[in-house]
């Protein structure tokens, strides 16, 4: 087991997205998760039913305490929420974690539509963690929120990823999930450069949680050691497996099978 990561997230209890697909995302690539949780939510594979918000003293003890006793190669940061938990998340990273690569997955809406972000919210999220992010993983609604417009096709997104990048973060990694069409384009932008992942769209309804696993994936690699690019390389490689082999629970859409890495004791 190598690499520690710190993910600052809310609670599934469908265990198909958030802390739960972190921690096993983690797990399954050999790294250790510890977890600070943000909110708890009433959610199945048809939709988020009800958000509690764990009060930010509690959200800050819990990452004062895991810092200053198993500490962490790399932070990890999901649903927020609010404008106080981003704030108080910004504030336990200047005091305990300033140094450690952070990765900001800039949770905004649940895969069924509900919102997980507040509307006053993004502009606090922008200043406050993706200015000091290594890197920053939306996908395209989330990126139209933070820039304000649309982005309809490839040259858009190649745009955006640029204009993201301007915001502050050492890098961005803009998802193409969205878009339509059956080859799908990820953009990783980097002072300078601009490197496109490509791939064929799998047609599935098991794809809940695939943005909290990816970027959890991608900061496991990096809190092992492994340089930016080799990290979005190995973690894509090991969502979309997680896709391709979803076990297909639930009637709506169905989380990854994110243990696909672990072979030596299954029945």
């Amino acid at each position: 087991m190598k690499g520690r990561v710190l993910i600052v997230a809310g609670s599934d209890s469908g265990g198909g997205a958030g802390i739960q697909a972190d921690i096993k995302a983690v797990s399954a690539l050999d790294g250790y998760a510890a977890t600070a949780i943000t909110a708890l939510t009433a959610q199945n594979t048809q939709g988020v039913f009800g958000v509690h918000a764990v009060p930010t003293d509690f959200i800050v003890q819990q990452m004062e305490l895991v810092l200053g006793d198993i500490g962490a190669d790399c932070l990890k940061t999901g649903m927020l929420a609010t404008v106080p938990i981003i704030e108080a998340v910004a504030g336990a990273i200047d005091r305990f974690a300033a140094a450690v690569p952070l990765v900001v997955d800039p949770v905004m809406v649940a895969k069924g539509g509900a919102p997980l972000l507040q509307d006053d919210a993004a502009q606090a999220l922008v200043e406050r963690l993706v200015r000091r992010a290594t890197l920053i993983t939306p996908n395209i609604p989330e990126a139209e929120v933070l820039l304000g417009r649309a982005i309809p096709d490839l040259a858009a997104m190649e745009q955006a990823a640029r204009d993201l990048l301007a915001l502050g973060p050492k890098a961005v990694l803009l998802k193409g999930g969205h878009m339509q069409g059956d080859e799908l384009v990820d953009l990783l932008a980097e002072p300078g450069k601009l490197t496109a992942f490509a791939g064929q769209r799998i047609h599935t309804s098991s794809t809940h949680g695939t943005g909290c696993t990816l970027a959890s994936a991608i900061a496991c690699g990096l809190a092992q050691g492994m340089d930016l690019h080799d990290a979005v390389v190995r973690a894509r490689a090991y969502v979309r497996k997680a896709i391709e082999t979803a076990p297909g629970l639930g009637h709506g859409h169905g989380p990854l099978n994110h243990l696909h890495t672990v072979s030596e004791f299954r029945a």
